[in-house]
């Protein structure tokens, strides 16, 4: 297994650059590590747990979906199109060198280049700077969702990721699922510095030294990234000590972990829907909307909530929960084995067919056991399902291919906003723009994009939820998708470890807030 030794590291301690003495030394197990240190390659919650660690975006949500300033010290709206941003000034990049206004437009120029994030960045024109310390951020017309996007925006030391490597590679060279140069080394403003990195194995971080953020009461000095993909051997890991903090706590475990000394279970309800999807392209059958519509029918998933996920989600009808705009409350979930029987037999279909189904197996909670349970739904109405599930790393690769009929897929909405769901899973596949990037059911409908792209220069919040009303009920009528259910989350942490502080809905705790009191 190949070990990436951060060079940067490395360099700052040649420099004389020592970090600040151990206050708190911790150790943190995800189900998975991030596939990658550029933090443009995955639009993937990894990804941007790791970016809230090394890295600082200009905007970031509270707890309760505000707005807090970060490497943007304050904001104005200049007119229809145009946003203001002050910088911090004195911000310093791990190489030592000084964020400027150039940071911050290279870096959105490279957004606007990644195939997974640039659908966020489409309603703008570009990324201008007034100064060393101001950038406008300029939109194509009239759009409601700046700040939201500017949370997106994790400036990157542009001097660092410029030149050629010894192979004469380009360094800001962007490669889904590569070896780049961006991918193995990093060099952000935020709370950590990546010191060593075993990819499966773990990511080791240390305090970066001229952090920002003096105000910040974190005290974490180092902190060590497991990948542990087991359920039960997380939670092992935690209550035998050889971990400090856990997520997620699966279902099941959550009252071995509760009734265990020194030991707490943070949780918090969550926004992030549970899919699958059904690939027309790959399958004739799935081209069919009494088909399709069959599927939904055929699975429980107020039973799967249930059964599988203890009542730790929420069963759905359509993408985005109560409490973002286009939400509806008629359109609930809709087993009924009965109709989904009668769906087939009109679509002819009655003997039923065979399709193939993928799903990861350490990405979401009981992600596997969900597929699983679906499958064996499915064979009650004559689809024999060929199931096959695999760990997020493999699994992402086969999701870009489009590799099975069904294939499963979580998203959390970038935007806390039900549009940026249809922007990346139910619009209309689109390369250029990035439309649909991760629409593996090759769902398309015209009208749908063209309320979806209305919405989103639709300022008047009324007629905007109403526009994305009309979406859901379209989606909802036309199967486009199989809504499964919204993921709650769950932390197990040591009652030492201030985690509720630092833990969000969104799953991107942060950890340069987080306070560790000695034991």
């Amino acid at each position: 297994m190949k070990t990436i030794k951060s060079k940067l590291a490395v360099a700052l301690i040649a420099a004389g650059l020592s970090f600040s003495a151990a206050a708190a030394n911790i150790k943190v197990a995800y189900d998975a590590d991030p596939v990658s240190l550029d933090p443009h390659e995955q639009l993937s919650g990894g990804t941007l747990q790791l970016s809230h660690m090394v890295f600082d975006p200009l905007v970031r949500y509270t707890q309760e979906f505000e707005f807090e300033s970060r490497l943007a010290e304050s904001w104005k709206r200049i007119d229809d199109n145009t946003f203001q941003f002050t910088l911090r000034k004195g911000v310093k990049f791990h190489s030592g060198n000084t964020m400027t206004a150039d940071d911050v437009v290279w870096t959105f120029n490279r957004l606007k280049s990644s195939p997974d994030f640039k659908a966020i960045f489409e309603p703008y024109s570009e990324m201008k700077k007034v100064d060393e310390y101001t950038v406008q951020l300029i939109s194509k017309g009239p759009y409601p969702l700046v700040l939201q996007t500017a949370t997106y925006i994790f400036p990157m030391d542009s001097k660092f990721y410029s030149g050629k490597t010894e192979d004469g590679k380009d360094k800001a060279e962007l490669v889904k699922h590569g070896n780049s140069f961006a991918s193995t080394h990093i060099s952000g403003t935020g709370p950590f510095v990546v010191t060593s990195r075993e990819q499966g194995v773990k990511v080791e971080f240390e305090r970066f030294a001229d952090y920002w953020d003096t105000a910040s009461e974190g005290n974490v000095d180092k902190l060590t990234l497991v990948p542990i993909k087991e359920n039960a051997t997380r939670v092992a890991a935690l209550l035998s000590g050889g971990v400090d903090m856990i997520h997620p706590v699966a279902p099941n475990d959550h009252k071995r972990v509760e009734n265990a000394d020194g030991i707490d279970l943070v949780t918090l309800p969550g926004t992030r829907i549970i899919t699958f999807q059904m690939n027309q392209n790959s399958n004739e059958a799935l081209k069919d909307v009494r088909v399709r519509q069959a599927i939904v029918n055929a699975i429980n998933n107020e039973g799967i909530v249930k059964k599988i996920m203890k009542g730790f989600a929420t069963a759905a009808g359509q993408q985005g929960p109560e409490g973002y705009a286009g939400y509806d409350g008629e359109l609930v979930p809709r087993y009924d084995l009965k109709k989904a029987k009668e769906l087939m037999k009109e679509a002819g279909y009655e003997n039923g067919f065979t399709l193939t189904m993928m799903a990861p197996n350490n990405r979401y909670v009981n992600d596997a056991k969900v597929a699983q349970a679906a499958a064996a739904m499915l064979s009650k109405i004559g689809i024999k399902v060929d199931l096959k599930t695999l760990p997020k790393a493999q699994y992402w690769p086969e999701f870009d291919l489009c590799s099975a009929d069904m294939m499963m897929i979580g998203w959390h909405s970038d935007t806390e906003d039900s549009a940026n769901l249809s922007e990346f899973l139910t619009m209309t596949r689109n390369e250029e723009t990035g439309r649909g990037q991760y629409n593996c059911g090759h769902y398309s409908n015209a009208e749908v994009d063209k309320l979806v792209e209305g919405s989103n220069v639709e300022t008047d919040p009324k007629k905007r939820a109403q526009m994305l009303q009309t979406v859901e009920a379209t989606l909802y009528n036309d199967a486009a998708y199989v809504p499964l259910h919204w993921q709650s989350e769950a932390w197990g942490v040591k009652s030492n470890v201030h985690a509720a502080k630092i833990v969000n809905s969104m799953v991107m705790p942060y950890f340069g807030d987080l306070v560790v009191d000695e034991k």
